[in-house]
């Protein structure tokens, strides 16, 4: 889903953030044929020696200009969907749900940035028997989690970084409600992953894990915990004219996860790298 309250520099769906349908430029793919500057009739589009220059404020997303590109260069990223299309995609799986014990993971983006859907979508799912998950960085009023209990059986639940003014910094918002609100799911019994980005001189450091090893190892009901190692995406930026905060050729290196890992393992939790 579309949306999201966080803005976060080493952002794997940079895609997902704006909640508005964007179109992304394919350098590698572009003929510099200008098909598109001409098609474009809100003239949003411009060219620089090197790429594409699309005005994001200017583009309402419209796609006229994806339809006019002979090579696909350009692609439009986001729809508007009702939820009896998604309730009739997601049903074309059901073969696979029934015979693996799965079901619907929500994403994004922060699908809790568009509740009322969120939850009505979930509903839907659950009185056709269909497992629910919903992945969220917990950073949503708490009415908006209160929708969607009833409805979810897993919530993915990412901790970033425990000091708050870093976790600003890094991401635009503060986590206080972050850590109320993974109190909330647990107290409340919901079954809850981790998942924690491994991010080269952010989020690795002693301090960080250290002091969320301490606040988790005082809570009780949380499954395991998903370390996620960084990988760069700069490419993913690029196309969508976005900057990439990021150095690049950073890499999670083995070491650092195997300690990360022993961490959280000595707390009694179950760690897993990737999710």
């Amino acid at each position: 889903m579309k949306g999201c309250p966080l803005n976060c520099w080493w952002c794997h769906n940079p895609e997902g953030i704006s909640r508005k349908i964007e179109i992304a430029h394919l350098e590698y793919k572009c003929l510099r044929c200008k098909g598109c500057l001409e098609a474009c009739p809100l003239k949003a589009i411009s060219f620089s020696e090197k790429k594409v220059l699309i005005d994001r404020n200017r583009c309402n997303g419209c796609g006229i200009c994806v339809e006019a590109c002979p090579t696909s260069a350009l692609k439009k990223i986001g729809k508007v969907i009702s939820i009896p299309e998604l309730i009739e995609e997601v049903e074309k799986d059901l073969p696979f749900y029934d015979s693996s014990n799965g079901g619907v993971t929500f994403s994004g983006g922060e699908p809790l940035a568009q509740p009322e859907f969120l939850a009505q979508c979930l509903k839907e799912l659950k009185k056709r028997y269909i497992n629910t998950i919903v992945d969220t960085s917990g950073y949503a009023p708490r009415e908006s989690l209160a929708l969607i209990l009833p409805h979810t059986d897993l919530f993915l639940y990412d901790i970033k970084l425990f000091n708050s003014n870093e976790h600003k910094r890094y991401t635009g918002v503060s986590n206080e409600i972050i850590k109320e609100n993974l109190k909330f799911l647990l107290e409340n019994g919901k079954k809850i992953i981790l998942r924690f980005p491994v991010i080269p001189g952010i989020t690795d450091s002693l301090n960080n894990v250290k002091e969320w090893v301490n606040l988790i190892s005082k809570l009780d009901g949380i499954l395991e915990v998903n370390l996620l190692p960084y990988h760069e995406v700069s490419e993913k930026y690029q196309r969508l004219n976005k900057e990439y905060k990021m150095k690049l050729n950073l890499k999670t290196s083995e070491e650092t996860l195997s300690w990360i890992r022993g961490e959280f393992e000595k707390i009694g939790l179950k760690v897993k790298i990737g999710g």
